[in-house]
């Protein structure tokens, strides 16, 4: 039996003109996409008008397809001898599931390839005109999803991040926003540190909010902050009133 191949492929934060190029030519041969929520139409687009395209969207609260079908699609695809994009908004290891699909390949001998995305984590801020080090203000970055998977052992330890690093970069955390921020504020983080929320990053929609950790709550409802949004925790945040070049929609 010949068996196909798996492509793990971050489709990148939105903007399709931030795809990678390795990214475009192994959609352009694909036979089977199967495609996440944030993936663009202009981005499937790239791919042949024959090839299948699966969509396994998630969101917050629901699942189309659990994570455990979406692994037996891509054996029982693989085991048919196709080519397969598994096409991730971002980029597939960072909590994009990658992880878990690069292991049950692994297990089935399955053979694969990771090709690297351009994350929301720092492009969405950058198009905000957010750096998220800099000499003056910030020398770590953490990185965090801000809700906790139902089959997760590894809540994230808010108290711990409030003091270990100078920014901290929150995905997927709108819904979670009240929370977060009491979190933070328990652990001792000043009510006044910079906080700034992008909402539909590095796309025509992008919204940028920027505020302190004391009125972030009020300024994200009264607006009706929806996701995907990335929230910005740190001095770096203020720096998005000075430099912004994309959009400039601040309260």
């Amino acid at each position: 039996m010949v068996r196909g191949r798996v492509y793990l492929v971050g489709a990148g934060p939105g903007d399709p003109k931030l795809l990678t190029l390795k990214a475009a030519e192994l959609l352009a041969k694909a036979d089977i996409v199967i495609y996440d929520r944030l993936v663009g139409t202009s981005i499937l687009k790239i791919a042949p008008k024959t090839a299948k395209k699966i969509y396994v969207g998630k969101r917050t609260g629901k699942h189309e397809v659990p994570q455990g079908k979406i692994n037996e699609l891509l054996v029982s695809a693989a085991n048919e001898g196709r080519t397969i994009v598994r096409l991730k908004g971002g980029d597939p290891f960072l909590f994009g599931r990658g992880g878990e699909e690069a292991e049950t390949l692994a297990d089935n001998n399955i053979g694969f390839e990771l090709v690297p995305g351009v994350t929301s984590a720092i492009a969405t801020p950058e198009y905000a005109g957010i750096p998220l080090t800099h000499r003056d203000y910030a020398s770590s970055v953490a990185i965090v999803t801000g809700h906790r998977a139902g089959d997760s052992g590894k809540p994230v330890k808010w108290d711990k991040l409030a003091a270990a690093v100078d920014t901290i970069v929150v995905l997927m955390g709108i819904e979670s926003l009240e929370c977060i921020v009491k979190r933070l504020l328990e652990a001792g983080m000043s009510p006044e540190r910079p906080v700034a929320i992008i909402e539909q990053g590095t796309k025509k929609a992008q919204r940028t909010f920027i505020s302190t950790l004391r009125m972030i709550v009020e300024l994200a409802k009264n607006n009706n902050v929806k996701p995907p949004a990335v929230i910005v925790v740190g001095e770096v945040a203020e720096l998005g009133r000075k430099l912004a070049w994309f959009k400039k929609t601040f309260r």
